[in-house]
């Protein structure tokens, strides 16, 4: 695991001093090594976190005549396989490490070589005699790829602060990315918080070659960027080498299926162990992370929980199947005090705020872990490939209820439930049920609608409704099942702005590889060939999933209820030390520019009356506030050059203490 930087255009001097500065801000992703590639046209960074070919293994890595000259962040799992190939083509390797793989393949396959690696990654390739640079992130966007257009210069980078290093870059808020925000508790898209400053999409690729070398020949497969895009320095286009889509087939037969995902899955977690370095797991009560750590006899796992009660706490529920899968278990019991101290940190290794409460409690998980192993396995990605999570079962549920009520009959009990000044059993049904899936889902978590978002911002014309991004990515897959439409939006939306953000930013924060065996592209071949019935039903979700666990879970495992990674902000948030924490922010100079105050305040309020659980919306409004602080407030200079200036604070990273 790694970090990657680089630039090329219009400057030509002082290039080592900032590449250097560039690559140093992102630290924290690799702190055993760091290295540099300059010539007349660009400088490369690379911060290495050695975890295969340990001697050997460094990068930047050089094709056979040293024309092509790569930086990688990730893994490849089939290396050893694509190397086999490669060297029956004709190539010879100099290295054992899955990086020259990369470069080998692409001096083979060219643009179409992502298409043929198993793993997470994100790299670029500098060509040195066609003065061109091809850069590609994987499949489902486990690894991050930002990059921007700078007065003459292209930039990129593994995470946005990197990019803040560079001379020419004037940080800009981006006032769209705050309205989406407000509804999906992140950004979705290419767009990030900082104007003109976009990340790669999953499963594409990106050439930027320089003018002076000759006109610019595009591909089929590629697409023009906008015009404002090029200039006279170099030309820009993307392209795709994959959309992951659901093609449910109707015809499967259910245990040869399960037998399948029993197969693939085992199979891709012996593959995402492979290390030269010590490997450990993620252990919560759910049936993802546990499945991934019945393949760990013998190893490490790591958990944590909250004080509060026992709907916060998994450890209990991780220490039993511990005992029972023959793992050591190491725990931590976050306290309040601790978590909201970490708060700020976590907001700065997020380079954009996220509104997810839970992207905390995952920096101590991974900094537990960090203090054990260097590498760690996890169970993302299970609810989006196999139908996981709760909402999944609205379209069954609600198929009778539209049948047996015309939609104006739906609108009119929909609209008497908003105006009921109260909540009853029920209400969320009724509003729910109104709509069809593509006028109401935008994901897993709906924060403020455009009504919502109205009332609290200054800036009323600002607020858009989520659904138009929605329906970009419906169009796509109109032939689906409700239950695959919401997994397709799942998977190119939340599953990319949230939990792989997440999963990315905090364990890197901890100088951590995080894997994820769920999300491998054989895996999914699998998993998006499942019917709707095979996903959910009245017992429970994941169904097949589930049925291919309880070969290796207890039972009280394998058919556990979703539950998340519950976090008690709505506890927190009605005690009085962090009601008032919250409430200065909402009467902060930050929050006058952005927001109607009173309005939040008056959120605030309701909340801690227990008239209604307006925590997510309060936590997503002052997460915002918080991250603005880091990044743009004046007043709080002396935080950002610390910040900044080092790469990261002096509390994060594996020295920190929990």
């Amino acid at each position: 695991m790694c970090g990657i930087c680089g630039f090329l255009g219009e400057i030509t001097e002082n290039k080592a001093n900032i590449i250097e500065k560039m690559t140093d801000a992102m630290v924290h992703r690799g702190p055993d090594d760091v290295n540099f590639f300059i010539d007349d046209k660009i400088a490369m960074g690379f911060r290495r976190l050695s975890i295969i070919d340990l001697k050997s293994g460094g990068q930047p890595i050089y094709s056979e005549n040293n024309n092509l000259v790569l930086t990688f962040n990730g893994e490849i799992y089939n290396h050893l396989e694509l190397r086999k190939n490669l060297e029956e083509l004709g190539h010879k390797f100099y290295t054992k490490t899955d990086s020259e793989v990369i470069v080998h393949a692409f001096e083979e396959w060219g643009e179409k070589a992502p298409a043929y690696f198993r793993g997470m990654f994100a790299f670029s390739i500098w060509d040195r005699e066609n003065k061109t640079l091809f850069l590609a992130r994987d499949f489902f966007g486990i690894k991050p790829l930002h990059y921007c257009f700078c007065e003459g210069n292209f930039v990129y980078a593994s995470e946005i602060k990197s990019i803040l290093k560079f001379p020419n870059f004037k940080k800009k808020l981006n006032f769209n990315a705050l309205d989406r925000y407000l509804s999906f508790q992140y950004s979705p898209g290419s767009e990030t918080f900082f104007e003109d400053v976009f990340c790669l999409n999953p499963g594409h690729f990106m050439w930027v070659r320089v003018k002076e070398e000759g006109d610019f020949s595009k591909t089929e497969s590629q697409k023009i960027l906008s015009s404002d895009l090029t200039n006279k320095f170099y030309s820009a286009t993307i392209g795709k080498y994959s959309d992951l889509r659901f093609c449910p087939d109707e015809n499967l037969e259910f245990e040869e299926t399960v037998k399948k995902i029993a197969d693939v899955f085992e199979e891709s977690v012996n593959s995402h162990k492979i290390s030269d370095v010590e490997v450990g797991c993620f252990l919560s009560s759910g049936i993802d992370s546990s499945l991934v750590a019945s393949y760990f006899k013998g190893q490490k796992s790591f958990t944590v929980g909250f004080a509060e009660d026992d709907k916060y706490n998994e450890i209990s529920w991780a220490e039993s199947f511990s005992e029972f899968a023959g793992i050591s278990n190491f725990s931590h019991i976050i306290k309040a005090e601790e978590y909201w101290d970490k708060i700020g940190l976590v907001q700065y290794h997020m380079d954009q705020p996220l509104g997810d409460p839970s992207c905390v409690a995952l920096y101590f998980v991974c900094n537990l872990a960090s203090k054990h192993v260097k590498v760690t396995l996890s169970g993302e990605g299970a609810d989006e490939l196999f139908g996981g999570y709760p909402v999944y079962n609205e379209p069954r549920v609600f198929k009778f209820y539209h049948k047996l009520f015309p939609q104006n009959l739906r609108t009119s009990l929909a609209n008497l439930a908003k105006k009921i000044p109260f909540y009853f059993k029920g209400r969320g049904f009724l509003i729910r049920g109104e709509k069809k899936i593509e006028d109401k889902f935008i994901g897993n978590a709906f924060i403020f609608s455009k009504e919502e978002k109205q009332e609290i911002l200054r800036n009323k014309e600002l607020a858009r409704d989520p659904i138009e991004i929605a329906k970009n990515f419906y169009e796509k897959v109109q032939e689906l099942d409700d239950v695959a439409k919401m997994q397709y939006l799942d998977v190119n939306l939340w599953m990319v702005g949230d939990i792989l953000l997440k999963a990315d930013r905090m364990s890197m924060a901890n100088s951590l590889e995080l894997r994820v065996p769920f999300l491998d592209i054989e895996v999914f071949k699998i998993a998006s060939t499942l019917p709707a019935r095979f996903k959910t039903n009245k017992k429970n979700t994941k169904y097949a999933l589930r049925a291919a666990a309880s070969k290796r879970l207890p039972e009280r495992t394998s058919e556990k209820p979703k539950l998340g990674f519950p976090v008690p902000i709505r506890v927190w948030l009605r005690q009085e030390k962090y009601y008032k924490v919250v409430l200065s922010a909402f009467k902060s100079d930050t929050a006058e520019l952005f927001f109607d105050t009173g309005n939040l305040c008056k959120l605030l309020n309701e909340h801690l009356k227990g008239k209604w659980d307006l925590s997510r919306k309060i936590w997503t409004v002052y997460i915002f506030i918080v991250w603005y602080n880091m990044y743009f407030k004046e007043s709080n200079k002396e935080n950002q050059q610390n910040l900044f200036e080092n790469g990261v604070s002096p509390s994060a990273g594996t020295s920190s203490k929990i």
